[in-house]
């Protein structure tokens, strides 16, 4: 049998880092996706893997990575993230329009390209990392909880139109997991990132990573459709115990 391969995108840090060790840990060849390029060829060397710049954001990117990218069996839909934390009133528009370009149309973006290669495998499988804020709402959040929202809702739509096709689907949905999701978010202020996660556990990215490669080993008629991970101390979005 042939070694499958899983593409990553978002490959060169936290959750997306942290799942392209899995997925070698669990026998795939890892092809790896990253603006930083320096850092994604470390990881590939490590895992024997290969590493290709990708800007999901950019469609001419996007086709000059799938281009280079043979075949594929699993694509994990990493790459997104958070910018600002404003009411609606004061909004930004700019990152508004950064979280909807990385978190919902480069979903689609890799999705689309892939899923010719997904499907000619015989047993393709789409996972993408959403999160909690892609099914409930908080205060100053709304344009991450937004994005999180249509990229979830872009998700279960491939569900349903690929009904039938040797595809699976599953959306992963963490709660608070600490990476560089809150520094990317608050512009590189360390101080105001750090308290994010005080007074509680986080989730780690190699907790969800290994939920991910959990999921893409199942046999292949068994989809888990969505699973949602949170730390113990927390309830949702805005109700979370600290110690």
């Amino acid at each position: 049998m042939s070694t499958r391969t899983a593409v990553i995108t978002g490959a060169s840090a936290g959750i997306g880092a942290a799942t392209a060790r899995a997925l070698a840990k669990a026998g795939f060849h890892v092809v790896l996706g990253a603006r930083r390029l320096d850092r994604l060829q470390a990881l590939a060397d490590e895992l024997s893997g290969t590493a290709l710049q990708l800007d999901v954001t950019d469609a001419a990117s996007v086709a000059s990575f799938v281009q280079r990218v043979p075949d594929c069996h699993v694509l994990v839909n990493n790459a997104g993230g958070a910018r600002g934390l404003e009411r609606v009133e004061h909004a930004d528009e700019d990152n508004w329009r950064w979280m909807w370009e990385a978190n919902v149309l480069g979903t689609l973006r890799m999705t689309k390209a892939l899923l010719p290669k997904l499907i000619a495998s015989g047993d393709g499988h789409v996972i993408t990392v959403t999160s909690i804020a892609g099914h409930e709402v908080y205060d100053n959040g709304s344009g991450y909880t937004s994005a999180k929202h249509a990229q979830a809702a872009l998700h279960q739509t491939l569900r349903s139109e690929h009904l039938g096709d040797p595809l699976r689907v599953t959306e992963i949905i963490p709660g608070m997991v600490e990476t560089d999701f809150s520094l990317n978010r608050f512009g590189g202020d360390t101080e105001r990132a750090e308290k994010v996660y005080q007074g509680l556990q986080p989730l780690t990215p190699e907790d969800v990573a290994e939920v991910i490669a959990f999921a893409a080993t199942r046999p292949e008629h068994v989809n888990l459709d969505q699973i949602v991970l949170k730390p113990r101390a927390q309830y949702n979005g805005s109700r979370i115990h600290r110690e």
